[in-house]
């Protein structure tokens, strides 16, 4: 198997491939590639492409839906960086309550033999507030905002969550002190507003002038997620206006670093040694398991699906979404003397993945027949 690396990829995470693999950065019709932050949106995709696995969470660069058309599994690694995206929110609450970056900027400036003097006559200009007993609001409470969620109740803040698709796994791991809250019970009590959801059509720039005046004033907004969530026109009529006190985010643009009291992070939330290599593990051992396997954990674009191997030969299919497949696949393998030892099936959207355990050999001949089936769009014999 060929596997491209499109970005540089943390030795710790490639080690988990073995001999069997060719990996490189260079290499023409790879059966998968590692990206992490490459844009693939012009890449052109080979028939041998399997799968891509995103070392991250986010897939805004990669044409997803592109990619399920084609039968090409998109992975990602949610919760893998979760550790070091909740420091960097916990740096960041601090950075918003006192005015640590315009502070140092300044002490940086001063000189002479009296600095401690300077220090102590402007130190004033540059006065904060504790976060303790401060009411957080986090919008998101997947692995990361749960994350953020328990480690601001341990500092003694108030903790507000809000997610409409809030996991059973998310529900268990939060604690049982961060009160659910409605977008308008975050806004209207909240100091501080973290988020942590994903960029999509509904999610874009709902951080505007809309949401912003139903906020406190002095409001301070932390955006850790992706930039375009939060429109940068509204932002800055609010900050300027003092209506937002600070705003912190980890995805800086042209315009949010000149704005008054912004503090721009250069994309340092996944930036740690630790969240690289766990990063790169996780998608490894996914790409591993798929490629030998069949199996599906952790897509964007197609279900999870997982089965024991346990006979000689299994059948993987992608497949659309639509009534009858099932069906047709199995009377094409009863027509051919196959048995069908195990089999499991489940949709996402407007596709579906079929895992297919057979007792006895399939012919090229069946294989052709299964390719046939209106709605399949790959198979793939292991």
């Amino acid at each position: 198997m060929k596997v491209l690396t499109l970005n540089k990829i943390s030795k710790v995470g490639l080690a988990h491939f073995d001999d069997s693999y060719k990996v490189a950065s260079e290499q023409n019709d790879p059966q998968a590639i590692l990206v992490r932050s490459a844009s693939m949106h012009d890449f052109e995709f080979g028939a041998s492409l399997l799968a891509i696995a995103r070392a991250g969470a986010g897939v805004n660069n990669i044409p997803v839906d592109v990619c399920a058309e084609k039968g090409i599994v998109v992975f990602n690694t949610p919760g893998a960086n979760a550790n070091a995206v909740k420091e960097l929110a916990i740096a960041s609450l601090l950075l918003a309550s006192r005015d640590i970056v315009d502070g140092i900027n300044w002490a940086r400036g001063l000189t002479g033999d009296d600095v401690p003097k300077q220090v102590e006559k402007g130190k004033s200009q540059f006065a904060g507030c504790e976060i303790k007993g401060k009411k957080l609001g986090i919008i998101g409470l997947g692995a990361i905002g749960v994350h953020v969620a328990n480690a601001a109740l341990s500092l003694g803040m108030k903790v507000y969550g809000y997610d409409p698709y809030l996991s059973i796994k998310s529900a268990w791991s939060l604690s049982h002190h961060v009160q659910h809250a409605s977008l308008n019970d975050i806004y209207e009590n909240c100091d501080f507003i973290s988020v942590h959801v994903p960029l999509t059509d509904e999610t874009k720039g709902f951080i505007n002038r809309t949401s912003i005046a139903l906020m406190k004033d002095g409001v301070r907004i932390l955006n850790l997620s992706r930039g375009g969530l939060v429109d940068d026109d509204d932002l800055k009529e609010a900050l300027d206006s003092g209506k937002v006190a600070k705003y912190v985010t980890d995805f800086p643009d042209a315009k949010t670093v000149t704005f008054k009291n912004a503090i721009c992070i250069p994309h340092l939330g996944a930036s740690t040694e630790e969240s690289e290599d766990n990063c790169a593990v996780m998608a490894v051992e996914q790409i591993r398991d798929y490629l030998e396997n069949g199996n599906i954990v952790n897509s964007v674009n197609f279900p999870a699906v997982e089965l024991p191997r346990n006979s000689k030969v299994r059948i993987c299919l992608i497949h659309k979404n639509v009534p009858a497949v099932l069906s047709n696949v199995s009377s094409t393998l009863a027509s051919g003397n196959i048995n069908i030892a195990n089999m499991i099936n489940k949709s996402k959207s407007d596709y579906a993945y079929t895992i297919v355990d057979c007792d006895n050999d399939v012919t090229d001949e069946c294989l052709k027949k299964l390719q046939a089936i209106d709605g399949i769009i790959r198979i793939r014999l292991l």
